[in-house]
């Protein structure tokens, strides 16, 4: 009996330590495998539907966790929250899709939904006089050839920038034109000899309206002046008019007698 029970007792002695051993060489593998995988990082996914086309908001969107391995070698899962700001997404998401940075798009910019943005870079052909930042308006030039004969002309004229590219340097601008004018613009910017964008005067409408009220007044006195040289004399005083001595009838003068023969 006392043998079985120290047989027992060793068999169990035994099994633990396999058991810790197991678990010790078990942890030890997944470390391993943790850190050839990298470690892991927060990437972005859809805490809800999200529908296509429409501005992504904070509460639409949660984190999670994935090998960093798997997110390098991907390079398009969204792990900063700035790259989902001002953003729809081209295609709908399903809740707990991952947010990938292909399906991001910017959110258009437009005032008019019948406009369209047109990106001009600037190239050998385009020039820009000045720097122009967003919400300015510009007047385009264009030189090209017109029945064989050279002509510059203003193309387009108080045109809206709306977009600036990304980056420190100025490359170029985003300018909305209507549907209609859009493929005009394009066109000359593939088949024109040379494109220049000028700034417009920022604040010129205004100074119209400021220097305008003025001009009633001095049209008013220059109105007044006119009358004045048109204006007929005034006519010399009446003299009073002494009434002529009443001549005398002959009912007035003393009657004579007649004659007798």
């Amino acid at each position: 009996m006392l043998e079985s029970k120290r047989k027992a007792i060793i068999f169990l002695s035994l099994s633990f330590l396999l058991a810790v051993t197991a678990g010790i060489l078990f942890l030890g593998k997944v470390k391993d495998l943790n850190s050839g995988l990298g470690g892991r990082t927060k990437v972005y996914v859809a805490a809800t539907d999200i529908a296509s086309r429409t501005p992504i908001e904070p509460g639409q969107v949660m984190t999670i966790e994935l090998p960093t391995r798997f997110v390098e070698e991907s390079k398009s899962y969204v792990t900063d929250v700035s790259k989902l700001v001002n953003k729809v997404s081209v295609v709908p998401m399903s809740k707990g899709d991952l947010i990938i940075e292909n399906v991001l798009k910017e959110v258009s910019n437009v005032q008019n939904e019948n406009n369209r943005l047109v990106a001009i870079f600037e190239n050998e052909k385009v020039h820009f006089d000045e720097a122009v930042g967003e919400q300015d308006r510009v007047d385009i030039i264009v030189s090209h050839k017109f029945n064989d004969q050279p002509k510059t002309e203003v193309f387009m004229k108080d045109v809206l920038v709306s977009r600036l590219p990304e980056g420190k340097d100025f490359t170029g601008v985003a300018v909305e034109v209507s549907e209609e004018d859009a493929p005009k613009l394009i066109h000359m910017q593939n088949y024109a000899e040379s494109i220049r964008i000028l700034k417009a005067n920022v604040g010129k409408e205004d100074q119209k309206q400021v220097e305008e009220p003025a001009a009633p007044k001095a049209e008013t006195k220059q109105a007044e002046e006119a009358a004045k040289q048109s204006a007929p004399a005034a006519p010399p005083a009446q003299q009073e008019v002494k009434p002529a001595p009443a001549q005398e009838t002959p009912a007035q003068q003393p009657a004579q007698p007649a004659k007798t023969n």
